[in-house]
């Protein structure tokens, strides 16, 4: 199993569920946590660790942003006009490697960081090598040509694992994707339920 591999199923099994809604997540087998103390019962959790979790279950599906990074655009979201739980998302999907991920011209939000910081993704007929790049409406984001018989593209864009959301249009015979529009939260095709209106209440508290 590699490093990366390795990662992501570390991160389900720390939330105790199939965050990407892969087939072979663990926790599919096994719903506890890793390491000797996984099976022990859980307590109640506090509105802290509500909170907490929802954050972490959050910045994990993006690919295990930094807290750093993660706070950034929290602090983006929150000089915006309008909910601010709806415009973290906004942002999150507006992500360059999100949009990639979503458009299936990878088969995981860490293989679409790579691959934008590769050079292998151009906005607009422009090469983007910056994977937090934030997309706009109306933006042509397309695999360079050379690039686009890659296996791990073909394997993507044929796979019937995932669906393309709504607000992409998606042409997998050019390997473009238009972002039509940003997406309310109830656009985004998560597998579990995410609570960003949770990850608001902790930082306004912390």
């Amino acid at each position: 199993m590699t490093k990366r591999t390795s990662a992501k199923y570390k991160i389900d099994r720390r939330m105790g569920e199939n965050i990407w809604g892969r087939p072979k997540s663990p926790v599919n087998k096994r719903e506890y946590g890793p390491g000797q103390h996984g099976q022990r019962r859980k307590n109640k959790m506090s509105d802290f660790g509500t909170q907490l979790r929802a954050k972490q279950k959050l910045k994990g599906y993006y690919g295990d942003l930094t807290e750093k990074q993660f706070r950034k655009i929290y602090g983006e979201a929150e000089r915006m006009r309008g909910d601010t739980s709806e415009q973290l998302i906004g942002l999150l999907e507006r992500r360059l490697d999100a949009v990639v991920y979503r458009a299936k011209f990878v088969p995981t939000i860490f293989s679409a960081r790579q691959f934008v910081n590769h050079g292998h993704v151009q906005v607009n007929g422009r090469r983007v090598n910056i994977a937090s790049y934030q997309v706009k409406e109306g933006d042509v984001i397309s695999i360079r040509e050379k690039s686009r018989q890659l296996a791990i593209v073909l394997e993507a864009a044929g796979s019937a694992e995932r669906d393309t959301p709504e607000y992409l249009h998606v042409d997998h015979s050019k390997m473009t994707a238009e972002f039509v529009r940003t997406p309310a939260l109830s656009d985004v095709p998560y597998p579990v339920m995410m609570e960003p209106n949770l990850v608001v209440e902790f930082y306004a508290k912390n």
